[in-house]
């Protein structure tokens, strides 16, 4: 006999002390039974004061982690522990290589303040908690830089290359990218304010500038609006930038027949209205990792709790997860 998920879970929802959390990347069915929805940033708050016992996260790894350091009394779940692309660009190695690549070139490693995009591990939010640095979300990345540079010293910004170039260029810093020639010239870390590590969101470099043109010259009133983790070029030539959150609300606030092209993952422009919303890109911008979980995943992690046997559990290294938790808690206490 075949299950009906959805009832399913519903009825496993009533049942157990659990709190579905779903990010705007998942597939409609899945995004549907969140209890919490949202965007890294507020998946992140309202986790840590969700009052249940469990977590189940409808997410990518490094989310999941995310929530079990900062609320370790919880029991995370994850109905697939899918791994985002960005997050698996950069290791524990790979950070150590990028502050000895500033060291060489004559900045102290004291001198050194790094923030981490959401999008890593825990491995690499210790490495930047141990250094005095903080975790940054697309939707704070701005708030985040701007505490940052209080502190007089160069800031290291992994994995995202474009995340920190947008956000350098939106406040007339100067940014390199570590291993990539401008003119001939390799990143120069005395002059650049913010050095990149090399780094990038897959899907958003679907969107290319032949995308843009082709939608304002089709409609020449449409609007375009894009994600941060976009090219540089792509977001310089938009007309808004934001983050998953942002992006919902200057669109659901634009005019029913003001049409707007989007970039950003097909899920979510796909629901964002029914009508005048375009993805800006002739390839379905879908991630691959995010709609890995799909509604019998979820109804076997589910189940799997209330057979007193759960499965895909989240566990952090008590170590990683001091230094981790130091990063993150920086980060929730700007608001």
């Amino acid at each position: 006999m075949s299950i009906d998920y959805k009832k399913e879970i519903e009825r496993l929802k009533k049942e157990l002390d659990v709190t579905v959390v779903a990010h705007y990347y998942q597939r409609d069915e899945v995004f549907e039974m969140g209890d919490i929805v949202g965007d890294s940033l507020e998946l992140a708050r309202k986790s840590k004061d969700a009052e249940s016992e469990w977590i189940v996260f409808c997410g990518v790894g490094f989310m999941g982690q995310s929530v079990k350091v900062i609320a370790p009394e919880k029991r995370v779940l994850m109905p697939k522990i899918a791994c985002c692309a960005m997050a698996r660009m950069i290791d524990s190695t790979y950070f150590d290589d990028s502050v000895a690549y500033m060291e060489e070139r004559g900045i102290p490693k004291e001198a050194i303040l790094p923030i981490t995009y959401i999008n890593s591990s825990a491995e690499v939010k210790a490495k930047v908690g141990e250094m005095g640095g903080l975790v940054c979300t697309s939707s704070n990345a701005f708030r985040i830089i701007e505490k940052g540079l209080e502190s007089g010293k160069k800031i290291l910004f992994v994995p995202d290359r474009c995340l920190g170039q947008n956000f350098a260029n939106s406040m007339g810093l100067k940014s390199c990218v570590i291993g990539v020639e401008v003119d001939g010239k390799a990143c120069d870390s005395l002059e650049a304010d913010i050095i990149c590590f090399n780094g990038f969101c897959s899907v958003h470099q679907y969107f290319t500038m032949d995308d843009i043109d082709f939608y304002r010259e089709r409609y020449p009133d449409i609007l375009i609006a894009v994600h941060p983790e976009c090219d540089p070029k792509i977001v310089e030539a938009a007309d808004f930038s934001g983050s998953t959150s942002q992006l919902i609300k200057y669109i659901t606030d634009l005019e029913p027949e003001q049409k707007v092209a989007v970039g950003t993952e097909y899920n979510l422009v796909n629901r964002l209205r029914p009508k005048n919303t375009f993805v800006l890109s002739s390839t379905k911008p879908e991630c691959p990792t995010m709609n890995e979980t799909t509604l019998e995943d979820l109804y076997l992690v589910l189940k799997s709790i209330e057979d007193a046997n759960p499965i895909n559990e989240v566990t952090v290294d008590e170590d990683v997860a001091k230094y981790a938790k130091l990063a993150l808690d920086r980060m929730l206490a700007l608001k």
